[in-house]
């Protein structure tokens, strides 16, 4: 993809083949993945019970555009995950957020969209933006000049900001990040994203949560965990062991309005623009039902936070024997690397605090010694087919990576 293309400085590896936490290139080189395909395979490659399940299912076919049982089996799973009972599918989070956008826009009657700096919600017209600079902008090429007219942005974690923007009575959907994830790791202060819904509902928006990385870091995503009781939480990436699928979760009242508003293309009055010709088919139901039973559990993911604490304090320990003054990042099984003692609060602070070269000096050394970090702008994250043995290579290969760096 030329996406990836443009986020990786260095040739493409060529990929063979996947078992667990590992990938194989075609050189015969294996690599411990630490990015997972950007979190959409964080489940591991050919997962056991996934593969069964859509080995299965492609024998009794894999599409029919019609429901299925194990559509039942995980959107009951799903609702009971994020508190939310109602559920729609799509093939990817972009499209689920496209679609819980369109709901927000039907149910306040208003048009706009508030974001924040540093967040990513997909590569739709709406969302792109650009937190690079000071001030955040909209703007990305090949969108229509005024692709933005409707969206605005306001720093992470600037809670009078968002106060400012509500007030005018424009925002359909507020949406946020329980943390950002895509531009290194920048956390929430203590109480913003608790005041979220009760200023969201005080001028009638609706709180939109964007579950697609963090919701690998917690059983029933950090919304929950912060109870946040969003009014749509969207999803994807990797609930179905890598194959495509990403969905939205909704409130009742959200429900009837959809119900009350199908597409009828006999119909006068139009209908709600949602829905796709391979959205909820068989076979992503089928691996997704597998990934939630099997793989994705409560036990799993409280295994993923420990290791994860561990790979943090790893990274800490070999920055303080190096007495380099920079700080180990850490949101439960996720962690990363900052090169400064500053915590970045926003967007525009992950921007300026980061150091591109550098990481990618770490991330092409560390993958010449078997560790794969894919892009400069995502930690390293311990995927549920990780073991002890995984994090103690990527510390060693770390260390080996600073005493490489301070010998130069």
């Amino acid at each position: 993809m030329a996406w990836m293309r443009g986020l990786q400085h260095h040739d493409p590896v060529f990929v063979e083949s996947g078992h667990g936490a590992t990938f194989t290139d075609v050189d015969g080189h294996h690599y411990v993945d630490f990015n997972q395909a950007d979190l959409s395979s964080t489940a591991g490659y050919a997962t056991p019970a996934v593969v069964e399940a859509v080995s299965r299912q492609m024998r009794a076919g894999a599409q029919f555009l019609m429901p299925c049982e194990d559509a039942v089996a995980v959107a009951g799973d799903l609702a009971n995950r994020f508190d939310l009972a109602y559920w729609q599918f799509t093939l990817s989070a972009s499209s689920a957020m496209t679609e819980a956008l369109r709901l927000a826009r039907l149910a306040t009657g208003r048009d706009g969209i508030l974001m924040f700096d540093g967040s990513y919600h997909g590569h739709i017209d709406e969302t792109l933006a650009d937190y690079s600079h000071d001030e955040p902008s909209t703007g990305s090429l090949g969108l229509p000049h005024d692709h933005g007219r409707h969206t605005t942005i306001v720093p992470y974690n600037d809670l009078e900001a968002v106060r400012r923007e509500l007030a005018g009575n424009k925002i359909a959907a507020l949406v946020v990040e329980p943390a950002l994830t895509n531009v290194g790791l920048v956390l929430p202060l203590d109480g913003f994203l608790e005041s979220l819904r009760a200023l969201a509902e005080s001028q009638g928006t609706l709180l939109v949560v964007d579950e697609t990385h963090t919701h690998m870091f917690a059983w029933g995503g950090l919304a929950r965990h912060a109870k946040l009781n969003p009014h749509i939480v969207v999803i994807g990436k990797n609930f179905a062991g890598g194959v495509p699928i990403g969905a939205y979760g909704f409130e009742s009242h959200l429900a009837e309005l959809m119900d009350r508003h199908l597409f009828d293309p006999f119909s006068d009055a139009g209908g709600l623009a949602v829905g796709g010709t391979l959205y909820g088919n068989a076979l992503s139901f089928a691996a997704a039902r597998a990934c939630l039973d099997h793989v994705m559990t409560r036990e799993a993911y409280e295994r993923t936070s420990e290791l994860g604490a561990v790979l943090a304090r790893g990274i800490q320990k070999i920055i303080d024997d190096a007495n380099l003054g920079w700080k180990s990042q850490h949101l439960r099984s996720r962690a990363g690397w900052l090169y400064h003692s500053e915590e970045p609060r926003s967007g525009a602070d992950a921007a300026r605090l980061a150091d591109i070269p550098l990481t990618d000096s770490r991330r092409i050394f560390m993958a010449n010694r078997g560790i794969w970090e894919a892009t400069a702008t995502a930690g390293p994250t311990v995927s549920f087919a990780m073991t002890r043995a995984d994090i103690d290579l990527y510390l060693d290969v770390a260390r080996l990576w600073i005493d490489t760096l301070l010998a130069t």
